[in-house]
């Protein structure tokens, strides 16, 4: 009976260190990637691949291309 205890109060032990070590890890990469800003405008030679231009003819195409495959 003591023995199982032992064992019982092991498993215990060793979840508990398992999930405070999990929960210190998530934290570290809440607070690392907190400052991270994924919408800022783009550095460099970007390229705009959204073209506005003739919205009423776009919009009947993929209308258009909507019907026709049928998704």
């Amino acid at each position: 009976m003591k023995q199982m205890v032992w064992d019982t109060a092991k498993v215990f032990i060793i979840f508990i260190a398992c999930t405070s070590l999990f929960y210190i890890g998530l934290r570290y990469m809440h607070s690392e990637y907190e400052q991270f800003h994924r919408y800022d405008p783009p550095e460099g030679p970007s390229v705009k691949v959204f073209d506005d231009e003739d919205e009423n003819d776009r919009f009947i195409d993929r209308l258009n291309l909507f019907l026709r495959l049928g998704e």
